[in-house]
């Protein structure tokens, strides 16, 4: 590069730059994180302006405004999270016992707890008040390293609600330093005013979707295929409809029964297919073929006290599939904003990989929410989102678990966590 005063230089950085050929990564390629050794990446105007090592910096005479030294630790992209509930109102606690007695997931709902119970405590919310809620939350993941997040609706399950779903992660998104990606879910369960006919649910969800492509509201839209809640026609009817009007696919697919999700996020082309727990080994191949990323959610099987989980080995080993990890952040069967915890969880429930996992929470996931041009890998005119570990490698990452090892996060090559706390004036948001 010619010589040019940069804007910012991290120094003497373990960096895993993941950098490589566009499109997610699958099956052994997952290991490899390209990870840089005492190496330096530079920032101009938010984007990447180098990376390289010590060495090769030094000789080309890259300079900067402000150098950080990062003292051996390890420097990733910022985490991306690619399935979140962020938006709803609030929290269910009181259905603790009932999972803690073995009441399962299903007969939660039907009773009228699960979901039901945040649609109505969402129904009852102003958009301030959804907008203070889920600030709280965005800012708790930005400090555990997340810098991008899909935020889905589905707590609203009404044309009013839905929407005002909406316009809360657009206007987080504007607020905060994160990129959100909203997610049309409407049909995220059926209301108890369409019990009897949830065709007729289908059609009313069908006709926000030219509002919410015209108001630029959502990027994707996603549905609950599942047993008791959507079937697969349903489903397929409402994605078909999705992608008429210029909506990216995404399906909850085969979570707690082998519905056939899995099969008909393939047949779509869908750009994600989540959770993935009883999916079929049919349904993992279809989905390798199609090139759809496999999203796992291991926080929620393990909150839920289910036995199985996940194939991820299979994914990775047998059909190649591109996989990524998320949160799914919700008030009930997964309460937490820490990606960092779910990548512990996949060493040890889904025996994923160190790598694997940095891999699925940064470049994959990036791909899983339309990102990956963007963010998602260290690379030359990418997005400077980064994350300064306490770590030096990616193993200690998931082997001391329960813990923030966030030192540093940049977004756009601003600093906004440091020594793992909120930067002003993100800090006194925080606590509004």
């Amino acid at each position: 590069m010619a010589e040019v005063e940069l804007d910012l230089l991290i120094t003497h950085a373990n960096i895993a730059t993941m950098q490589g050929p566009a499109g997610p990564r699958r099956g052994h390629e997952m290991q490899d994180i390209g990870l840089l050794e005492d190496a330096v990446v530079g920032v101009q105007a938010g984007h990447i302006a180098y990376v390289g090592s010590a060495r090769e910096a030094a000789a080309a005479g890259v300079t900067a405004r402000e150098t950080v030294d990062a003292g051996g630790r390890l420097l990733t992209p910022g985490l991306v999270d690619p399935h979140t509930h962020l938006v709803h109102a609030g929290s269910r606690e009181h259905e603790l016992a009932k999972k803690l007695a073995g009441v399962p997931y299903l007969q939660i709902l039907a009773e009228g707890g699960g979901i039901l119970s945040t649609v109505r405590s969402t129904r009852a919310a102003s958009e301030d008040e959804l907008l203070a809620q889920a600030k709280r939350s965005a800012l708790r993941m930005l400090l555990c390293g997340t810098t991008t997040v899909e935020a889905k609706s589905g707590y609203g399950l009404d044309r009013d609600t839905e929407l005002r779903q909406l316009r809360v992660a657009k206007r987080l998104g504007s607020e905060l330093p994160m990129d959100v990606v909203s997610t049309f879910l409407g049909p995220h369960a059926i209301p108890p005013e369409y019990k009897a006919d949830p065709d007729a649910f289908i059609d009313l969800m069908i006709t926000l979707l030219p509002e919410v492509k015209s108001e630029q509201l959502a990027e994707f839209a996603d549905i609950f295929c599942e047993t008791g809640v959507f079937t697969v026609e349903q489903s397929r009817r409402f994605l078909q409809a999705a992608n008429h009007h210029g909506l990216g696919l995404k399906i909850h697919a085969d979570e707690i029964e082998p519905l056939g999700g899995a099969e008909l996020a393939a047949e779509l082309h869908a750009v994600s297919a989540d959770h993935l727990l009883q999916a079929s080994k049919d349904g993992l191949r279809a989905l390798a073929d199609a090139g759809t990323v496999t999203v796992l959610l291991p926080g929620t099987s393990w909150n839920l006290r289910t036995s199985e989980h996940a194939d991820a080995r299979f994914l990775i080993d047998e059909v190649a599939a591109p996989v990524a990890l998320a949160t799914d952040y919700n008030p009930g069967s997964c309460p937490t904003e820490s990606l960092q915890l779910i990548m512990a969880l996949a060493a040890n429930q889904l025996r994923m990989t160190p790598e694997e996992i940095l891999t699925a929470a940064t470049r994959n996931a990036a791909y899983a929410v339309g990102r990956g041009d963007v963010v998602g890998s260290i690379e030359v005119g990418k997005q400077a989102d980064f994350c300064l570990f306490e770590a030096t490698n990616p193993a200690y990452l998931v082997y001391h678990f329960g813990i923030n090892h966030i030192h540093s996060v940049w977004k756009r090559g601003q600093l906004v966590v440091q020594r793992g706390q909120l930067v002003e004036p993100l800090a006194a948001e925080a606590y509004r």
